[in-house]
């Protein structure tokens, strides 16, 4: 019959265990299962331990499983699976302890009930085994997130500490290398493991998905081994080790940014700007020049992350004993930011630089500045702030609207002078502008500031256009927003190598394009579709794990190796390409791509 129920055979059928509609026979039901299956010998095996990790996938807050022993049972099949290497290689087994640390990861997640039940299952010395690397970097993945979540919970935390030593040194080597190890041992390999291919991708997608999955997995290795880091820094616990010898993992974690892998972690600027919040973690921090020098290029960028950028440098400057050690070099980055009004839920940044530039405690010991241009930022920061603000509060409206006049006038003459050539004249004639531009007139300022970056852009200057690009940035409202701006400074951070910063601009100048359109296909300037693949390419999450390869590989003489494609990578598939020359002669693009003497403002 076409309706007719179709009933299960099988004598303990774990499908139809959960299905059982009284509640007391269930419940009895799937404790006596749960303890029976690490006894299980069967081929079916993985494909009830893939059903409970469906389970914890899609409802991890659900206590029934815990409640009924399904910590037991995962920490019993890790056990069977760490010792008893005949049965992990029987049948399917292989893929058992992937899905017993990730129901256990899934299951701790958000309870804290479930992480003491998981605590008292034994299932920390078992996940250290993966941790260590008993098996692979795939167990590792879900042993360090599972270990994360038992150390976010006071009540669970005691248990990871009894290994805090041993935690926080494999924490640190696996953030630091895990990247080389996944391009090593799969993606730069052409003969995978079969299992770990299936569960990237569950046979699906071939090739091209496995890589692309990697890289996300491997992302997710790095940044939770950092969270399980943060727990303890959080904490101030192993903050020596951490810090240890010249600050090599502090600069290590400068390329540990989360990013357009994983948009959900702030990775290694999470974990400095929880180390800034204590004593030690700011002196060491502040003795590694490049890790400062990077945390300052973050605090300019477009990057989610710029806030936690900005409140390291604070947190530095407010301490008396760090203060002096990373003014010189955050004086250069903040003096852009000081006309900063929010950033996402975060207002008055632009005040908070200032007052934390100019504290008054400090004054007195400004001889400790050996730098004349950081004195000469500091009173251009006070007399823009604070004496100018004085002057123009008590000015009259008629008076302010003049001297705005004055300003305009002044941008169209330096317009003219752009546009004949005189490109030194027209930054002059910006910045009398902006002098003359009350502070109040922010969207005029950002046009100055702007057209004056651009300029500084034609005469090969990349640091004034990214100083003046980033001013333009923090007076519009939103902060970040102006196409022209972002397309700019994106030009000069390319300029200057710096891959990552120039692609968080040029994608926000391609949001900017698309949200100034109202028709549904939108065409994307070919020449930024240019940039975004030249610094995807740049900052391949295996980049520097492939060029190693490839080095050692020459060193060992094989000197015609091509390098990996990695057009895969390259992302923005939805994107409508702009044709190369819009026109016959390409008249279009040369509007937009003219050289020094006949470029064209877009803020005319």
């Amino acid at each position: 019959m076409k309706n007719k129920e179709q009933f299960c055979t099988r004598l303990n059928c774990f499908f139809c265990i959960m299905k059982e509609p009284n509640s007391s026979i269930r419940t009895a039901t799937i404790t006596n299962y749960l303890k029976s299956i690490p006894f299980v010998e069967d081929e079916e095996l993985v494909l009830v331990i893939s059903e409970l990790w469906t389970n914890a996938m899609t409802q991890p807050d659900n206590q029934e499983l815990p409640s009924l022993g399904i910590f037991e049972c995962m920490a019993n099949l890790l056990k069977k699976s760490l010792h008893d290497k005949a049965w992990l290689l029987k049948n399917q087994n292989i893929y058992i302890p992937y899905y017993a640390a990730h129901i256990i990861g899934s299951y701790t997640m958000n309870k804290v009930e479930s992480a003491v039940r998981a605590i008292d299952s034994g299932v920390i010395p078992l996940l250290l085994e993966l941790l260590r690397g008993k098996m692979s970097w795939v167990e590792q993945r879900v042993a360090v997130r599972a270990l994360g979540h038992l150390a976010s919970y006071e009540k669970t935390f005691k248990a990871i500490q009894v290994y805090e030593n041993e935690v926080v040194k494999l924490s640190m080597h696996l953030a630091s290398s895990c990247l080389e190890t996944v391009y090593t041992l799969f993606v730069g390999v052409e003969k995978r493991l079969r299992y770990q291919s299936d569960l990237l991708t569950r046979g699906i997608g071939g090739v091209e998905m496995e890589n692309r999955k990697a890289e996300e997995w491997a992302s997710q290795l790095q940044c939770w081994s950092i969270h399980l880091l943060n727990c303890f820094a959080i904490k101030e616990r192993s903050l020596d080790l951490i810090c240890r010898g010249r600050g090599e993992f502090l600069n290590d974690l400068c390329g540990m940014w989360g990013g357009l892998v994983n948009h959900a972690s702030p990775g290694g600027i999470g974990l400095i700007r929880i180390l800034c919040y204590s004593k030690v973690g700011r002196k060491r921090i502040s003795e590694c020049s490049y890790v400062v020098e990077n945390v300052c290029k973050l605090s300019i960028s477009s990057d989610d992350w710029q806030y936690m950028g900005i409140d390291c440098l604070v947190l530095l400057l407010k301490d008396f004993d760090t203060r002096y050690d990373v003014i010189e070099i955050a004086t250069s980055y903040l003096v852009d930011l000081v006309e900063l009004r929010s950033l996402g839920n975060r207002s008055d940044i632009g005040e908070s630089i200032t007052m934390t530039l100019l504290l008054k405690e400090f004054k007195h010991q400004n001889s400790k500045i050996k730098d004349p241009n950081v004195r000469i930022r500091l009173e251009e920061i006070r007399d823009l702030k604070i004496e100018r603000r004085k002057v123009e509060q008590v000015m009259s409206r008629e008076k302010l609207e003049e001297k705005r006049i004055l300003a305009k006038l002044l941008k169209e003459q330096g317009n003219q002078k752009f546009m004949i050539g005189d490109i030194d004249e027209a930054i002059l004639k910006y910045s009398e502008g902006l002098e003359l531009c009350p502070s109040r007139y922010r969207n005029d300022r950002v046009v100055l500031h702007s057209n004056k970056a651009q300029c500084n852009l034609l005469l090969r200057d990349p640091d004034s256009a990214i100083s003046n690009a980033t001013r333009a940035l923090c007076l519009c409202e939103p902060p970040n927003s102006h196409a022209n701006s972002l397309w700019i400074r994106s030009k000069a951070f390319d300029m200057k190598g710096m891959a990552k910063e120039s692609l968080m601009d040029c994608i926000l100048f391609i949001n900017a394009c698309t949200k100034s359109k109202t028709h549904d296909r939108v065409k994307i300037p070919y020449f930024a579709v240019q940039m975004i693949s030249k610094q995807m390419d740049s900052m391949w999450l295996f980049r520097a794990a492939q060029l190693k390869e490839l080095n050692n590989h020459q060193t060992a003489g094989m000197m015609n190796i091509q390098m990996k494609d990695t057009s895969y990578m390259r992302g923005l598939s939805t994107i409508v390409e702009e044709p190369n020359c819009c026109g016959k002669d390409g008249s279009e693009r040369k509007k937009v791509e003219r050289a020094k003497g006949g470029k064209k403002l877009n803020e005319m």
